[in-house]
Parts: structure tokens; C-alpha cells; sequence
């Protein structure tokens, strides 16, 4: 038994799809596109029905110019819609063999062996965490980072504050317990001259 022997081919899963939704259709859209790498995402969309509003089933395909023989550059469109369409039917209709399809494990087959980037320590380290990550975002955008709501015994508490424009500026958290007393004490805040509102201390 050969390696692609558990592997359907692309246009077998098309003819199946015919057969079993003979009013079904199938869509492809080109998601990202770069002539310069040579790279290009595909989404597939199937539909059961034609008047379908909404697919049945959508999947997507990432194609590489390296990637291909140099008699299949030419059509790495081509290629790739084929293969986001295999894709899209494997999960719409599964059948007795594996997921991806001869097309997509030959070209497995084919790939030189990458270096594992989990390896390298560098490229571990070049992940932002989700602290730096929201630091970023908030620099960026000119964004303000707001503090978690207070807990009290009775849950999450709930902001309140005067009315712009009163004489007299209050704001703080509040207890959501609608019974007066059986509340947890307010947690006060106090406007301060920058224009926002602190805890008092």
C-alpha cells in the first residue's frame, strides 16, 4: 500500500459532491494575494442547495509558488481554488479516507524539511504577551485602560456617578444588592484635577 493510497483525489470528491447535492454549487473566493511572495489564500464555500442563503460547509486553502513544480507555477490560482474546493467537500461529505487529499499530501511529500520555530528560543521570545500586547494596542490607538469592576459578596459592583455639570461631583462603585441593608459600602472615587476619577483614600 503506497503512502496516498488513504488519500482521495480532488476531482473523485467533486464528482461525489455532483452526485449527492445535484443542485449543490461551490464557491471560491480569493482571501489574500501576494504577486511579490508568490502566496494566496482561497475560501471555499459549498451550498446543498442553490438557493442556499448560507453554506453548508466553508474551508480554506494557503498556496505557495515554492511550493510547486516548475510546470504548476504558472497555475498556482488554480491550484489552490482546487484544492480549497477538496477541502471544503471533505468536510461537507466525509467519506472513507483521510481529510486532506492526494493533491494536498503530494505536495507534503514534496516539501523540504523546515526548522521547528517552537525550537528556537528567539522566536518564542518574539511573542508579545498579553500584557505587551494590550500596552501596544492602548499606545496605538490612543486608547485608555480601563480597571476590572470591584467585587463585593453580592457580585460584580456597578459604577455610578453625578450628573455633568452638578455642583457637586461624586462617583463609585455600588453594591447590586437592592435590599439598603443588607449593601456593601460603596467604594468611593474622587474627581481629581486631570479630569478623572480616583480612588479615595
Amino acid at each position: 500500500m503506497g503512502f496516498l493510497d488513504n488519500y482521495e483525489d480532488v476531482n473523485a470528491r467533486i464528482k461525489r459532491f455532483r452526485s449527492e447535492f445535484p443542485t449543490g454549487r461551490l464557491i471560491a473566493y480569493i482571501e489574500d494575494i501576494d504577486v511579490i511572495k508568490g502566496t494566496v489564500l482561497v475560501k471555499a464555500e459549498a451550498y446543498r442547495e442553490y438557493e442556499d442563503a448560507l453554506p453548508s460547509a466553508v474551508d480554506y486553502a494557503f498556496g505557495n509558488v515554492a511550493h510547486l513544480t516548475n510546470n504548476m507555477k504558472k497555475w498556482l490560482i488554480e491550484d489552490t481554488v482546487t484544492s480549497a474546493y477538496g477541502r471544503v467537500i471533505g468536510l461537507l461529505t466525509p467519506s472513507e479516507h483521510a481529510r486532506p487529499t492526494v493533491q494536498d499530501m503530494q505536495k507534503v511529500e514534496n516539501l523540504p524539511a523546515d526548522p521547528d520555530p517552537w525550537s528556537n528560543r528567539a522566536a518564542i521570545e518574539d511573542i508579545p504577551t498579553m500584557a505587551t500586547a494590550v500596552a501596544d494596542i492602548s499606545t496605538q490607538l490612543g486608547g485608555e485602560l480601563v480597571a476590572e469592576a470591584p467585587r463585593c459578596s453580592h457580585g460584580t459592583m456597578i459604577w455610578k456617578q453625578s450628573a455633568t455639570g452638578s455642583p457637586k461631583s461624586w462617583a463609585g462603585y455600588f453594591c447590586t444588592e437592592r435590599t439598603k441593608a443588607t449593601q456593601c459600602t460603596p467604594r468611593w472615587y474622587v474627581l481629581r484635577s486631570t479630569g478623572k476619577y480616583e480612588p479615595q483614600v
